[in-house]
C-alpha cells in the first residue's frame, strides 16, 4: 500500500490527542462513519499507543498513524500497536533513519527551506509542513514548494473549513491535518455524534458534490433541437450547438443521438475528481474506468459503471 497516496485521495487527517484508550473504537467508527477513514494519534498522551492499537484491531483498514512522535522508541511502540504512517512536528535525521530502516513511512516537520533540503538529503519527497498559519501559510508553502519541483507537503497547524479549499487546491500539497473536527470537549463528552457530523461536514465541503448538468437522450440531431429550442423559449436560455449535443443554458445537455442511459445522465461536478471518485468507492459505487478522463495528468471527469434510475453519472472537474 502507498499510504501517502492514499492519504492524498482522503484529502483530509484528523490529527488526535486520545486520552482514554476506551474512546479509540467509537471514535474510529465516528471518522469512518463520517468519511474519513484515517487518524493521526498523537503521542502527546499516555493512551496514544493502546488507542493505536485499538483502532487498527476494531478497523484493519483504517490508515492509522502516529503523530508527535519524537524517539525511535515511539516509533518502535508506533508500529508495534499498527501503526501505518509516522508524522514528527520536527526533522530529525536519526528518527526518520530509523522508520527508513524498518519500513515504515515517514512525514516529519518542516518550516523552511533548510528542514525541506535535509528531508531530500534522506530521500524524502514528502513533507509535513507545522505550524502551517503561524509559519506562513498556503502564501508561504507556496512561495518556498517552487525551487522544490518534486516536494510535496502535508501542512497542520491552523487549518479548519476556513482555509480548506485554499490548502487542497494547491497541487503540491497532498492532504491537510487538522483537529477541528474532533475538538476536545466533544470527545471528553463522548459526543460521536457530533464528531461523525464534524467530520461528514468537511468531506462535503472538500468534494463539493452539486449537479453540473442533465443529460437528455434525443433520437437524432433535429429531436435535439426542437428539445433544446423549447427549453430556452421555456426559460430565456441561451442556446450552444456542440459536436454532439446542444447545450439549453448550462444546465441542460440534449444528445443528438442515444448516449449513455436508458433515460439520459446526470453530470456531477466535484473540486476535486479524484477524491470524490475514492469517496464514493468507499460508499461501495463502482466506476467504469474505460470512460476516465485525463486533464494535464489528473483525472477529470469518470462514469459510474451502473445507472440510477436509468441514468448514467458521472463525475467532473469544476473549472
Amino acid at each position: 500500500m502507498d499510504v501517502l497516496k492514499e492519504l492524498s485521495l482522503i484529502g483530509i487527517v484528523p490529527v488526535i490527542a486520545i486520552n482514554d484508550a476506551a474512546d479509540a473504537v467509537p471514535l474510529a467508527q465516528a471518522l469512518c462513519e463520517g468519511g474519513l477513514p484515517c487518524a493521526e494519534v498523537t503521542f502527546r498522551t499516555a493512551a496514544a499507543e493502546e488507542a493505536i492499537r485499538n483502532m487498527t484491531q476494531a478497523y484493519p483498514d483504517m490508515l492509522v498513524g502516529a503523530g508527535t512522535v519524537l524517539t525511535n522508541d515511539q516509533v518502535d511502540r508506533a508500529v508495534a500497536a499498527g501503526a501505518k504512517f509516522i508524522v514528527s512536528p520536527g526533522l530529525n535525521p536519526t528518527t526518520v533513519k530509523h522508520c527508513q530502516e524498518i519500513g515504515i513511512p515517514v512525514c516529519p516537520g518542516t518550516a523552511n527551506p533548510s528542514d525541506i533540503e535535509t528531508a531530500l538529503s534522506l530521500g524524502l519527497k514528502t513533507v509535513k509542513f507545522f505550524p502551517a498559519e503561524a509559519a506562513g501559510g498556503l502564501k508561504y508553502i507556496k512561495s518556498i514548494a517552487a525551487p522544490y519541483v518534486d516536494v510535496t507537503f502535508m501542512p497542520t497547524g491552523g487549518i479548519g473549513e476556513k482555509n480548506l479549499l485554499d490548502y487542497l487546491s494547491f497541487k503540491k500539497i497532498i492532504c491537510v491535518g487538522g483537529s477541528w473536527m474532533v475538538p476536545g470537549d466533544a470527545l471528553a463528552a463522548k459526543d460521536w455524534d457530533r464528531i461523525r457530523n464534524l467530520v461528514s461536514s468537511a468531506v462535503s465541503l472538500m468534494l463539493g458534490l452539486e449537479i453540473a448538468h442533465v443529460g437528455i437522450n434525443s433520437a437524432d440531431e433535429a429531436e435535439a433541437m426542437e428539445t433544446a429550442t423549447k427549453l430556452c423559449k421555456l426559460f430565456g436560455w441561451p442556446i450552444k450547438v456542440g459536436n454532439s449535443s446542444i447545450f439549453a443554458g448550462t444546465a441542460v445537455e440534449v444528445m443528438k443521438k442515444p448516449f449513455r442511459g436508458a433515460k439520459g445522465h446526470i453530470g456531477i461536478k466535484t473540486n476535486f475528481v479524484d477524491r470524490a471518485k475514492a469517496y464514493l468507492e468507499r460508499q461501495g459505487f463502482e466506476f467504469d474506468e474505460s470512460s476516465a478522463s485525463y486533464k494535464e495528468g489528473r483525472l477529470n471527469a469518470i462514469y459510474l459503471k451502473d445507472e440510477i434510475a436509468g441514468f448514467a453519472f458521472h463525475i467532473v472537474q469544476k473549472s
